[in-house]
């Protein structure tokens, strides 16, 4: 087994169709494998061996994919690291995976520290020339294209993918080739990907949801990936009309902002599926749009410790403000702080069993075994489930907010605040009260044009809400504090709050 072996068997059977869009150029099947076979050789003569680490500190460009697949070809395993992060960030991933190769580009290579560590053997640059750096070009022309993928066994470990880290240092989620392979198959049969779809990879591919859901699960079902190195509203939009994109797939702060922008001059009219994931939907959002472009936006929950995907919402009935139900092969289950299941309906730990579930934590024993005690892996997310096994999130146990021992969950909180008519996003989190523990915050921003005093928003709360969860201040803001993905860090937002 090998999770390569989908673009091999796309090479052999669609040949040259595209398998890659990327800034006007596009790259055949039979391309991609051609090269990527080459470069898996190139990988051996430099002395990469199974098991040796190769990581990718690459942008969303066609030289991740082929990479990504080179190294697994190699029976390496591939080390994802996020693009935007500097020096010590990157020194900490590298010397805990420790790679022999490093993939990157010239605009990257002064934030890898080489000097700092002496696993890495060579850096390939893939974008960019610079005197007495190896090419990704010099190691292509000199591989054996007909190398094929290693025999790997299912639980070797395939890739390395770190978390983001909101809590102490990021950790090496590491995934198996058997726990990629089921995932990404699950995921191209249940979203119904086919050889005829274009799919919308605008999100980052260093991390789970754009490497697995999307290019992973795109290149299983013989589709195309319309590549883009980030989210540019007016870039993204004007390339779904011209090359008739069929999938989108973003996150919620996405969809946010394509409500409040005008639309009209976009033909969007090739899309047959939105899709939402890596952070919860408010449900205000997901019914806004539904009403005013007439088209569901799917949405999913998974984490990267299970490939992601572990429910979806839904093949045959969907409903507003739940993630669906589990996909196939995996179970869920709502247990409370001793690892027992609560009654329906009760709140509890959202805790998932399935063939995606991580091979545990890279060189850390003792977090893998918390984090997958009791024969579940246990999310940190706080959910129900109906009596017909829809889950809906409530919220992350970190962002619960104690408010003299009353718990506030922030997402109650946000669905009130999305309903005010000036409200585009929100950000609701803990800061140290010296009476109570903590208060209730609330960072906003507005939409364009709109006003509201942070006293009316405030109030328009009280009309919604118990006393206790009513925020005690709010921030009008410009923007918040996201990740690379998008997602909102309420954690930027405590850690300030607690600076002062």
């Amino acid at each position: 087994m090998n999770v390569a072996e989908h673009v091999e068997r796309a090479a052999h059977r669609l040949r040259n169709h595209p398998a890659i869009l990327f800034e006007g150029r596009q790259v055949s099947y039979e391309t991609l494998d051609y090269c990527a076979s080459a470069l898996a050789d190139s990988l051996a003569r430099h002395g990469v061996r199974r098991g040796d680490r190769v990581a990718l500190y690459l942008p969303n460009i066609p030289a991740f994919a082929l990479a990504y697949l080179a190294g697994l070809k190699a029976g390496a395993i591939v080390v994802s690291i996020n693009s935007i992060f500097k020096w010590e960030e990157v020194r900490y991933i590298v010397n805990d995976a420790r790679p022999k190769v490093v993939f990157t580009i010239a605009d990257l290579l002064p934030s890898l520290p080489r000097p700092e560590c002496p696993s890495v053997e060579h850096t390939v640059l893939c974008e960019g020339g610079e005197p007495d750096e190896i090419a990704l070009e010099d190691w292509l022309a000199r591989g054996d294209p007909s190398t094929r993928a290693a025999n790997m066994d299912p639980d070797d470990p395939a890739v390395l993918l770190y978390s983001s880290g909101t809590t102490g240092f990021p950790k090496g989620v590491t995934l198996t080739h058997a726990n990629v392979v089921s995932n990404t198959r699950t995921t191209a049969k249940v979203c119904r990907f086919h050889s005829s779809d274009r799919l919308a990879a605008f999100l980052p591919l260093f991390h789970v949801f754009g490497q697995n859901f999307i290019m992973n699960a795109g290149f299983e079902a013989g589709a195309t990936l319309a590549l883009f190195r980030r989210f540019v509203p007016e870039t993204v939009l004007s390339a779904i009309g011209r090359d008739r994109i069929t999938k989108f797939f973003a996150v919620p702060t996405i969809y946010i902002g394509l409500l409040n922008a005008d639309l009209g001059r976009y033909d969007l009219s090739s899309i047959d599926f939105y899709f939402s994931a890596a952070a919860t939907m408010p449900e205000e959002i997901s019914r806004r749009w539904t009403e005013r472009f007439g088209k569901l936006v799917y949405e999913g929950y998974g984490l990267t410790e299970c490939s992601p995907f572990a429910c979806y919402n839904h093949a045959s009935r969907h409903r507003f403000g739940s993630v669906g139900t589990a996909v196939e092969g995996f179970a869920l289950a709502i247990l409370d702080d001793r690892d027992r299941e609560v009654p329906r309906g009760g709140w509890g730990e959202i805790c998932i069993r399935g063939p995606g579930v991580m091979k545990g934590y890279w060189g850390k024993p003792e977090d893998t075994d918390h984090a997958l005690r009791s024969g579940w892996l246990h999310s940190g997310d706080i959910g129900r489930m109906d009596e017909e096994d829809y889950v809906y999130i409530v919220d992350r146990v970190k962002d619960m907010v104690n408010v003299a021992g009353f718990k506030v969950w922030p997402a109650e909180v946000e669905h009130v605040l999305y309903r005010h008519p000036a409200v585009k996003e929100v950000a609701v989190y803990g800061a140290p009260d010296p009476d109570k523990g903590e208060e209730v915050r609330a960072a906003i921003v507005l939409k364009d044009g709109a006003s509201a005093s942070p006293e009316a928003l405030i109030q328009f709360t009280r009309d919604h809400l118990a006393a206790y969860k009513i925020p005690q201040r709010v921030e009008l803001v410009r923007e918040l504090p996201k990740s690379a993905t998008g997602k909102i860090l309420k954690r930027v937002l405590r850690e300030q709050a607690a600076s002062g």
